[in-house]
């Protein structure tokens, strides 16, 4: 290995808060921040071998005004209030399963465009509800996490589909 490399690899790896180091000596799961530390996800989390895995399916939203026209945006809210319903989906299969939102280490977020924003994705709106359940004082884990935009989803009105890896170490805390 080339001395350059090496020493930014150690650099790296000094930068690792301690609450990093922490989080393994309880869980065994590792949670690399990234360079904003204000981010609700984290740049990469190792799961020992070992740990048993959970993968839930896509989540897509409850309809939340069921006098809107069927199958239009308006029946399950926008971006905000439909992530905000598909994480309450998934945290209660979680927890049926024996996993609680801090066991989440993975999450792939599929958002279609929002026709009341001229067909843009409403990345702001998915921040602003995900803030409420990961990297926060009551949940501090958070996942690795990829968004990505797609043209439509499966459900007609919906904007948003999220599924989640979840992991755990024996005798681990949520």
């Amino acid at each position: 290995m080339r001395p350059s490399v090496l020493l930014s690899a150690l650099a790296l790896l000094a930068a690792v808060p301690a609450a990093v180091a922490d989080a393994r000596a309880e869980t065994g799961i590792v949670r690399t921040q990234g360079s904003n530390a204000d981010s609700p996800i984290a740049a990469a989390v190792t799961v020992p071998a070992g740990a048993e895995t959970v993968y839930l399916s896509g989540a897509l939203p409850a309809v939340i005004d069921p006098n809107a026209p069927k199958g239009s945006v308006q029946a399950y809210g926008d971006t905000q209030a439909q992530t905000l319903s598909v994480l309450s989906k998934l945290k209660a299969t979680l927890e049926g399963l024996g996993y609680g939102l801090g066991d989440v280490v993975q999450a792939h977020v599929f958002l279609a465009g929002d026709p009341n924003k001229g067909g843009d994705i409403d990345f702001a709106g998915l921040q602003a509800a995900w803030t409420q359940y990961f990297g926060t004082a009551a949940q501090p884990n958070k996942p690795a996490r990829s968004t990505v935009k797609v043209a439509a989803l499966v459900l007609p009105g919906a904007l948003v589909e999220i599924e989640l890896t979840a992991a755990k170490v024996a005798g681990g805390k949520h």
